[in-house]
């Protein structure tokens, strides 16, 4: 299975806040600098997580988004489905559909089927297990790496 840019970017993102120190916010562009990716698809993936309920948005001088508590104990799987959509692993009725198609064919289905046991496996995991086992694999020599509060080891960004 492979993500989408969009996902990973999602993820990645909800990452990068959840290791913030509470109160802290980033700018797109700072978001955008420390995921490798543009502040204009960012800024749409952003836009999505905000309408999920998953990041907080503040406009102004001084605004940013951040992760919101309630997103930290948020399912990777669910939200994997929710920036994933719907669609099919391939593309079976695309510009040049695939003649199996419309025949019920086996492999849409087992291919479905292998999608949803992928989402499956991710949903016992939250964003907090992902940060947490993170900063901890960063933190290779710490005594208590399940516990230390040292950051993910991202690029430094200017927070606001």
């Amino acid at each position: 299975m492979h993500l989408t840019t969009f996902a990973d970017l999602g993820l990645r993102s909800m990452m990068i806040l959840g290791d913030l120190p509470e109160g802290q916010r980033l700018t797109i562009s700072a978001l955008a600098q420390a995921t490798n990716a543009s502040d204009n698809h960012l800024a749409r993936v952003i836009a999505k997580l905000v309408d999920m309920g998953m990041v907080t948005s503040v406009r102004g001088r001084n605004g940013g988004v951040y992760l919101p508590d309630t997103a930290r104990g948020a399912s990777v799987g669910q939200i994997l489905r929710e920036l994933e959509g719907p669609g099919e692993v391939v593309d079976c009725e695309g510009n040049k559909p695939c003649p199996l198609a419309s025949r019920n064919c086996a492999l849409r289905h087992r291919l479905a089927a292998a999608r949803e046991a992928f989402f499956v496996e991710l949903d016992g995991d939250t964003i907090e297990d992902l940060v947490r086992v993170t900063r901890a694999a960063a933190q290779p020599n710490s005594e208590d790496a399940h516990g230390s509060s040292a950051p993910l080891g991202l690029p430094k960004v200017r927070t606001s």
